[in-house]
């Protein structure tokens, strides 16, 4: 049974052909299989069948009357919604200029008629898998975007809440200066100096924290 890309269930094959033996000989060897199958027999019903219900994986014929496949395709291809459906062109046309348009077009795949059952199954699979990869990829990027921003947000909360308590102790430092009675000893003028210059690195690796992360926003 093959899983559907996007729920559980069967994933589905639009089958696209205006020969009905070639329609009816692919749908029960995919049923067979485990896909569900819808079919149309022409461009203009296949494209209406797509935006209403978008299938995993199209199967396009090339030759047919009105629009054909070529057509059909980069009309698919322009539509955000299905430009990612993988189509494979399935034609009697089998001369390198067809296939190189069918590509051109943004077909996946080439199957030439007649064809072998086995082929088409196989090549259906390695094409649905893909889809599958791009999809978890691009999820696995949106999950660690969204991860990245909490980090960014996260840390900017940390390094504003740092700041105030830094300048803070930078005052009382000065504040210690002045006030001693009688005057500071050398060394306990120096150790003074000595905090007052590590709180204002640390103020200035907070600021340059702050400031880069707004320059990356």
């Amino acid at each position: 049974m093959n899983e559907l890309i996007y729920s559980q269930g069967p994933a589905t094959v639009l089958m696209v052909d205006d020969t009905p033996a070639n329609l009816e000989l692919l749908t029960g060897m995919l049923k067979g299989r485990g896909y569900r199958v819808r079919a149309a027999v022409n461009g203009k019903l296949a494209l209406q069948a797509a935006r209403n219900d978008p299938p995993d994986i199209i199967l396009l014929d090339i030759t047919m009357p009105g629009m054909n496949g070529y057509e059909v395709c980069a009309e698919l291809k322009s539509d955000e919604k299905l430009k990612d459906i993988p189509v494979i062109f399935l034609s009697a046309l089998n001369e390198t200029v067809d296939k190189v348009k069918a590509f051109g077009t943004g077909g996946v795949d080439y199957i030439a008629k007649p064809f072998q059952l086995e082929e088409v199954e196989a090549r259906i699979e390695t094409h649905l898998e893909l889809r599958r990869q791009k999809i978890r990829l691009q999820e696995n990027y949106n999950e660690l975007r969204e991860l990245e921003k909490l980090r960014d947000s996260m840390v900017n909360m940390i390094i504003n809440d740092l700041r105030p308590p830094l300048e803070s102790i930078c005052g009382h430092l000065d504040g210690i200066r002045e006030k001693a009675a009688p005057p500071l000893s050398a060394a306990s003028s120096h150790s003074l100096d000595e905090a007052m210059k590590e709180a204002k690195q640390l103020i200035h690796i907070v600021t340059t924290v702050l400031d880069t992360n707004k320059k990356e926003d």
